[in-house]
């Protein structure tokens, strides 16, 4: 019997994907527990449907990180910060802060979990940070730390 898969089956295949297997597997199995249904060519209509849809959400996604990529490239974010004797930084800058800079200082918002440190930025000056916008797709932000 051929079954289009919901959701990924471990040894069998993965979501979307259209396989052969036996009457009873898919009858006790893979039906019931909705892993998946038969393939008739109504589902199978809907399968391509759906396929056209996610390409179409995915291609929106990639444009809209690429002009927010545009957006972000070369810009400078100012953060001002308390700093002890010799220039020292209490605490460090995190990638939240930089989001927040970020959205107040060009009105872009940007997922702090996409924001790339290395490390903590724990001294003044200009250091480099790169955003990771899509996976085709990152930003370099120069991130300024002033005294404040």
């Amino acid at each position: 019997m051929k079954v289009i898969l919901l959701e990924d089956v471990k040894s069998l295949g993965k979501k979307g994907e259209i396989v052969n297997v036996s009457d009873g597997y898919a009858r006790n199995f893979i039906i019931p527990k909705n892993k998946g249904v038969e393939a008739t060519s109504a589902n199978l209509n809907t399968l391509k449907l759906q396929k056209a849809n996610e390409e179409k959400v995915a291609l929106e996604n990639l444009e809209n990180a690429k002009t927010l990529a545009k957006k972000l490239e070369n810009a400078a974010v100012n953060i001002k910060i308390k700093v002890g004797e010799g220039g020292k930084l209490f605490g460090s800058i995190s990638s939240k802060e930089i989001a927040v800079a970020i959205l107040e200082q060009y009105q872009l918002e940007v997922d702090k979990k996409k924001i790339v440190l290395d490390e903590p930025i724990k001294e003044l000056g200009a250091h480099t940070v790169k955003i990771k916008l899509h996976k085709d797709v990152a930003a370099q932000v120069t991130v300024q730390v002033l005294e404040g």
